[in-house]
């Protein structure tokens, strides 16, 4: 086995390689689903409530994917432009959605013999979609799941049945892109996980496979959940789909706090713009269908990104917060790319802090040349039609090509007029 340090550099080594299709998705669907699906208040509910575990075992009597549920999701995905998928293998209580001999604690065993995972394998094989695995490293189930943190034998054992179940996780179902893991509690540092030895062994098994941060070890990406948060590696926006709930809320519940589809844009223009990606969070029902409220918002994405994905999908440029106002932008080499949210009246605008010269100016979508003219630091848009031209969800992307390679947008801070202003201080 490899020191921490000289595994660390072997990864590195090969983390281009392994991250280039990730690092041009940039949006994926995250699939939290399990026996806290049944109840549908929160997935920390046995947590929360202190549910005994012998209660809360009786849920999966009430456990009944529909049919094909898990193709549902894929469809959905790859409708919304989404290109890879992550599912919640496992949750922090314990139950594996799969035909587990190190956990029998599964839906094969309690639940008709239902291998959701492999279901879910092959939706994301049909609709052309990445495939990851989240698989939680706490365990509120296993008896050693709490008594590893105070006893070294419950330690060992716990340890060895954290690996077994991974290791089934990717053996058993072909190629696997990411391993998800989540929340290493209660042990607290990689050297109580073994996390340097057991990744080196699950590796072995899937050389291409990419790892998050959750295990006391950096590995390819940082998670930040529940809020978009710019990071100096490669990263990922975890977020839910409604602010509250990781696992499924009632729709009538849910629906005042869902997403739009401009505010998932927004989102996923953020991410885009920090060099992230973002991983979308639908709650599965208790038959395992998407509750209503995501269904229309992630279609019209989906019609969103078909024509202007350019600006989001693929190698982009990280920039630092550009904006004039409400519009915000992404760039891609000499193309800067402006989402203008409220489209703006009397047929013009402008944009401000340029220290390069424009080359043209379009409405992305259409290709409709739009007039300019420049001076000194500023760019006024002309001729610009009364309405906004985004049909989908009123959310136009201009183009503006400059001629240099690097266009620099400064705001205030290049403008003579403003030299020594306090206001980004």
């Amino acid at each position: 086995m490899l020191s921490k340090r000289d595994y660390e550099k072997q990864i590195a080594a090969s983390r281009d390689k392994r991250m280039k299709w990730w690092r041009n998705a940039r949006f994926g669907m995250f699939v939290h689903y399990g026996l806290h699906s049944v109840v549908g208040r929160h997935e920390w509910l046995q947590a929360l409530e202190h549910v005994p575990v012998k209660e809360y075992e009786k849920l999966a009597k009430q456990f009944k994917p529909k049919p094909d549920a898990p193709r549902e999701w894929a469809k959905l995905a790859k409708k919304a432009g989404m290109k890879y998928m992550v599912l919640t293998t496992r949750h922090h209580e314990g139950f594996s959605l799969w035909n587990s001999k190190a956990n029998p604690y599964n839906s094969y065993n309690l639940c008709g013999q239902r291998d959701l995972v492999q279901e879910f394998v092959d939706a994301c094989r049909e609709f052309n979609l990445k495939i990851g695995f989240y698989s939680s490293l706490m365990d509120w189930h296993h008896p050693d799941g709490w008594e590893c943190a105070n006893n070294r034998d419950a330690r060992i054992r716990f340890n060895d049945y954290i690996e077994a179940i991974n290791t089934e996780l990717l053996t058993q179902y072909g190629k696997i892109d990411i391993l998800w893991y989540d929340v290493a509690q209660p042990l607290r540092s990689w050297e109580a996980w073994n996390s340097v030895e057991m990744n080196q062994r699950l590796r072995k098994l899937q050389p291409d496979i990419i790892i998050n941060n959750r295990c006391w070890l950096d590995e390819d990406f940082g998670t930040p959940e529940e809020k978009i948060k710019v990071e100096n590696r490669d990263w990922e926006a975890c977020m839910t789909f409604n602010g509250i709930s990781w696992g499924y809320l009632d729709s009538e519940q849910a629906l005042p706090y869902s997403y739009s589809p401009q505010q998932i844009l927004m989102m996923l223009r953020e991410c885009t713009e920090g060099g992230g990606n973002l991983l979308l969070n639908i709650g599965a029902m208790p038959d395992g269908s998407v509750p209503p409220e995501a269904i229309e918002p992630l279609t019209t994405v989906g019609k969103w990104l078909k024509k202007n994905g350019k600006a989001v999908y693929g190698k982009q440029d990280r920039i630092n917060g550009w904006h004039t106002g409400a519009t915000k932008m992404s760039r891609q080499g000499n193309k800067v790319y402006a989402w203008v949210q409220i489209w703006p009246q009397g047929g013009k605008t402008c944009f401000a802090g340029w220290e390069a010269k424009l080359k043209s100016a379009k409405i992305f979508a259409t290709g409709e040349k739009i007039e300019f003219t420049q001076k000194d630091t500023r760019i006024l848009l002309t001729g610009l039609p009364s309405e906004s031209p985004d049909p989908i969800a009123n959310l136009t992307l201009l183009e503006l090509e400059f001629y240099s390679k690097d266009p620099k947008n400064n705001l205030l801070g290049n403008n003579p007029q403003f030299k020594g202003n306090s206001l980004w201080s």
